[in-house]
């Protein structure tokens, strides 16, 4: 069983550590988790994704109150969300301190630029690790929708409110069919 202070280092670390957002931090909350800590199986987690996605706010932050809550209750949640908080918070308390300074500076602005395809790379990463053990037309649904959401600017709450009515619909078909 995860302790409390596990919980908090080890959320600290991922939150120390991860550029991008919250997209970017999946894989790495999914390394933690899963492969080194073995605090959740890979199916619960991604459980917890699709439950985290559909939730509202920020999806790493999401993510951090399900694992820790399953780990170790309401304080297991708490100690997730300030591991992956307070590192975020110090940063941009700290650059809001000093950003005049370095607003205009081309080393800054360069470093924010070489970052961006390692931040795409972390937000690909846990889509093509989702990827593992779905059908095709699973991934052709999947893609689809995507483009949906991108083309037509459709919100994609929408798409999950309707997704998840047809997946209640299959179910209950599916149940019919059984008896």
């Amino acid at each position: 069983m995860a302790s409390l202070v596990d919980i908090l280092l080890s959320f600290l670390k991922i939150g120390a550590f991860t550029f991008g957002g919250g997209y970017a931090m999946i894989p790495i909350i999914q390394h933690e988790v899963i492969v080194r800590r073995r605090w959740i199986a890979e199916q619960e987690f991604v459980d917890m994704l699709t439950l985290a996605q559909t939730a509202p706010g920020p999806i790493s932050l999401n993510t951090a109150v399900f694992v820790g809550y399953k780990c170790r209750g309401f304080m297991g949640a708490l100690m997730a969300i300030l591991g992956v908080i307070l590192p975020s918070f110090l940063v941009i308390l700290c650059v809001a301190m000093f950003f005049s300074e370095v607003r205009d500076n081309r080393w800054v602005d360069a470093a924010f630029k070489g970052m961006r395809p390692a931040v795409v790379a972390l937000i690909v990463a846990p889509i093509v690790g989702l990827m593992r053990g779905m059908r095709s037309a699973t991934i052709a649904i999947a893609a689809a929708t995507a483009l949906v959401v991108w083309h037509f600017a459709i919100s994609p709450v929408w798409l999950l409110i309707i997704a998840a009515v047809v997946g209640v619909v299959w179910a209950a078909r599916g149940r019919e069919v059984q008896r």
